[in-house]
């Protein structure tokens, strides 16, 4: 107990003297800690781990992308926001009618969503783990197989984002608001298993910022009943908005993010139930062969 106390009060006390994004790894290290605290960090390792290994597979894999494909996608996600928005990008025009050349209190107000990618979905799975024991796998299984669809879609269509194609003159000027907010924040790039596995800079579609946000509420809305549930569309909301706004995403990247997380809510059951058969297919091969061998031992012994 005394080392979760310790530990804990330590992870803050880093993040409050150093802040850094909080990733995977650094979330299962102070919910393990938390877990001490209580007695359960078993249980704790044993629903946490494999979502944040599978989190972190997924990461590595994302960040061998631009490797295999170097055919980058600049103008389409462009031609589509334009078709949609009558011509003109959204981030162009939420920049004209937002962005001074300063931040602002509001850009705190977008960019902080942003920071929370991981810490929500994950603060969401020990909550449901908690409270609805029966729907957490379905819950850790739409969030992993909506991440390793995606990044399929980056393999075949690696996508520049809006800051980027300004960048490289694909696209008028525009600025990457989210790094002079991260910049005014004091946020630094604390060590960590994640930091290494280098996420890919032209994964825009779809857009997994959008993915989990709105996985995030879709799954409040529907398995909890209180009338504050439907608050959680605010986090969709502002990264939706905040995203397109700071210069990360098109809106079509967007789009297309929650359209894959209806999808990965849908066929979840489904693909869990697979993913048991499987298991369960595994542990019987594991168990036969078991037998077969103790047999021969008590054979061999006679």
């Amino acid at each position: 107990m005394l080392l979760g106390v310790g530990g804990s009060t330590a992870s803050l006390a880093v993040f409050a003297a150093e802040p850094s994004f909080p990733t995977p790894d650094k979330l299962l290290l102070f919910a393990l800690f938390v877990g001490l605290m209580f007695r359960q960090a078993t249980q704790v390792f044993i629903r946490l781990a494999p979502f944040v290994a599978l989190l972190l597979v997924y990461e590595s894999f994302r960040g061998i992308v631009p490797h295999l494909n170097t055919r980058v996608n600049f103008m389409w996600m462009v031609d589509v926001d334009r078709w949609l928005f009558g011509g003109t990008l959204p981030t162009t025009t939420l920049q004209n009618w937002w962005w001074n050349g300063q931040v602002q209190w509001y850009d705190f107000m977008f960019y902080l969503p942003y920071m929370l990618h991981f810490v929500l979905p994950f603060a969401l799975a020990i909550v449901i783990w908690k409270t609805r024991e029966q729907e957490y796998w379905r819950y850790i299984t739409a969030f992993i197989s909506i991440s390793f669809f995606a990044f399929l879609v980056f393999l075949v269509f690696p996508a520049a984002p809006p800051w980027m194609a300004s960048d490289l003159g694909y696209i008028e000027d525009i600025e990457r608001i989210s790094s002079s907010v991260w910049f005014s924040l004091g946020i630094h790039n604390f060590p960590s298993l994640y930091n290494q596995v280098s996420p890919n800079p032209v994964a825009a579609v779809p857009s997994l910022h959008a993915g989990y946000a709105t996985l995030f509420a879709i799954f409040v809305i529907t398995l909890f009943k209180s009338r504050w549930r439907y608050v959680s569309l605010v986090y969709p909301a502002l990264i939706y908005v905040g995203t397109v706004y700071q210069g990360e995403h098109y809106a079509i990247d967007e789009i297309l993010g929650g359209v894959l997380a209806l999808a990965g809510f849908v066929w979840s059951p489904w693909l869990l139930r697979q993913v048991q058969k499987v298991l369960l297919t595994l542990e019987r091969a594991v168990l036969y062969c078991y037998n077969r061998l103790k047999s021969s031992a008590r054979a061999f012994n006679n």
